[in-house]
């Protein structure tokens, strides 16, 4: 079991109180809809929650900021980082409807008012955003074509908006054939952990 308030002793003990919460409810819904594999329900504070909080980690969100999820899964990054940021607005989009259904459910058991759920593909959703944010949904190149629209020119945070990802693994070559500024950050120098020695945060600037 991993203490969030050592991991991240930035965060309010409200906050930690909430990050807690979501295995249960992971795990109740695991067991009637399979959207986590068992042997990442075995690690799912490491694998999901504190993975998603490297993004938090690279860069706290001012206040006010708009954040999309897309390709959110059974909601990650989007949901721990919009419980570790409640002033902060998060759209979490994903088109399989069982993820989905997941998601809003554990949204209303948590009462997060600052997180919105869209059945569909990002490109329907409207609005502008400050950064978008995913976990390996597909190579950069194909991804940022999705999202490019999507940003706001306003902007709030220490970085120009732009997309915030997590992957793993060696992304020289993928992100070769990115042409916008960009830089990989690697996760391990804030977790402690095998798991994160090869995981990253790659920030690609679109503002």
């Amino acid at each position: 079991m991993i203490d969030f308030s050592q991991s991240l002793p930035e965060l309010p003990k409200g906050v930690v109180a909430q990050l807690n919460r979501l295995r249960p409810l992971y795990e109740e819904w695991n067991a009637a809809i399979n959207v986590i594999s068992r042997k990442d329900m075995d690690a799912f504070e490491e694998r999901h929650i504190l993975h998603s909080l490297a993004i938090f980690k690279a860069m706290q969100f001012a206040p006010g900021s708009r954040i999309l999820d897309v390709g959110t899964g059974g909601g990650f990054p989007g949901i721990p980082l919009a419980i570790a940021c409640p002033d902060v607005e998060f759209v979490l989009c994903d088109s399989i409807g069982k993820k989905i259904k997941v998601v809003r459910a554990v949204v209303e058991e948590l009462q997060l008012k600052n997180v919105t759920v869209h059945h569909g593909r990002a490109e329907e959703i409207s609005g502008r955003f400050d950064f978008v944010v995913s976990r390996a949904v597909t190579r950069m190149d194909r991804f940022l074509p999705w999202v490019i629209n999507k940003i706001d020119r306003r902007s709030l945070n220490p970085w120009p908006n732009g997309v915030l990802a997590l992957k793993g693994g060696d992304l020289t070559d993928e992100m070769s054939e990115v042409k916008n500024t960009s830089e990989v950050i690697p996760v391990s120098q804030w977790f402690d952990s095998p798991f994160f020695e090869t995981k990253s945060v790659v920030y690609v600037k679109l503002k």
